[in-house]
C-alpha cells in the first residue's frame, strides 16, 4: 500500500512549491490531538529525512515518518474547491470514525 496524491493536490502542491521556490514534497503525518484521538499534519518539506518513507505521485513528492504510515496506509490526500471554499481532503480508509468538526479520527 501505499499514500496518494490526487492530480488536483500534486499540482496544488507543485504550484506552492513553485512560488516557495524551495521544497522537495509534501510531509504527511499524524500526531494525537482532537476529541476523536489522531489529527493529521501536512505541511512542505525543504528536505527528506533519512527515516521518511517517500511515496512519488504526478511528480510530486509524499513523506511520511515510519511511526504515522500505519495510520495512513492507502490514504489518498485530495483538493477540492467547493464554491468559495477549497482545501485538503483525506480519503483515509483506515479511519474508523471522525469528530463531528472533521480536525480527528480515530481507526
Amino acid at each position: 500500500m501505499s499514500v496518494t496524491l490526487s492530480e488536483s493536490a500534486a499540482k496544488h502542491v507543485a504550484n506552492f512549491i513553485s512560488k516557495r521556490g524551495k521544497g522537495v514534497g509534501i510531509r504527511l503525518g499524524v500526531r494525537t490531538s482532537g476529541c476523536s484521538g489522531m489529527a493529521y499534519k501536512l505541511e512542505f518539506a525543504d528536505e527528506a529525512l533519512d527515516e521518511d518513507v517517500v511515496f512519488e505521485c504526478h511528480g510530486v513528492k509524499v513523506l511520511v515518518d515510519p511511526k504515522s504510515l500505519p495510520y495512513l496506509e492507502g490514504t489518498e490526500l485530495d483538493f477540492v474547491r467547493e464554491g468559495l471554499n477549497e482545501g485538503f481532503r483525506f480519503r483515509n480508509p483506515n479511519v474508523k470514525d471522525e469528530c463531528g468538526c472533521g480536525e480527528s479520527f480515530n481507526v
